[in-house]
């Protein structure tokens, strides 16, 4: 089978999709699909966008983020924010996940429904809340920051 050939069966699901909402199966929503598959973890429309734009330079940023609206809508990625409350997109979400995000150096740890159960059950007891796990980041510093920062204190309190 040829490479466009094994590529038109792997995307035969979502084509199919796309055709019973209506919506056509279109080169450039391909193309955005493609580069989205080659992405690790997380990417936001703008990067998405340069990264089609390497591939073909005349893609049209309205037609990314309707694709990725769209692509959502059929759950094959899922929108989350950044400490600053940047979109990104998570691309192939297996399950629900928050977000540890390291102010310091910018590591991002992914949390587990499971891991994350204690702190959700402890809003919803405590203020009623039932927090939406897809969107949780907790901003801090990871241990690796905190023992620098810690190291660098010790340091400047030392007598000379």
């Amino acid at each position: 089978m040829s490479a466009a050939g094994a590529a038109t069966d792997r995307h035969a699901d979502v084509r199919a999709r796309l055709r019973g909402r209506g919506s056509r199966w279109t080169p450039q929503r391909r193309l955005v699909l493609e580069v989205l598959e080659s992405a690790e973890g997380h990417i936001s429309a703008a990067e998405l966008l340069a990264r089609c734009r390497r591939r073909a330079p005349a893609t049209v940023a309205s037609t990314v983020y309707r694709t990725l609206d769209m692509l959502e809508e059929l759950g094959l990625v899922r929108h989350t924010h950044d400490p600053s409350g940047r979109i990104e997109f998570h691309v192939r979400p297996t399950a629900a996940h928050g977000h540890l995000h390291c102010q310091a150096c910018g590591a991002r740890t992914e949390i587990d429904a499971a891991e994350a159960a204690r702190l959700l059950e402890g809003l919803e007891q405590a203020h009623g809340f039932h927090a939406d796990l897809t969107h949780l980041t907790i901003a801090g510093r990871c241990e690796q920051c905190r023992d620098r920062g810690a190291q660098a204190l010790a340091r400047t309190l030392q007598v000379p």
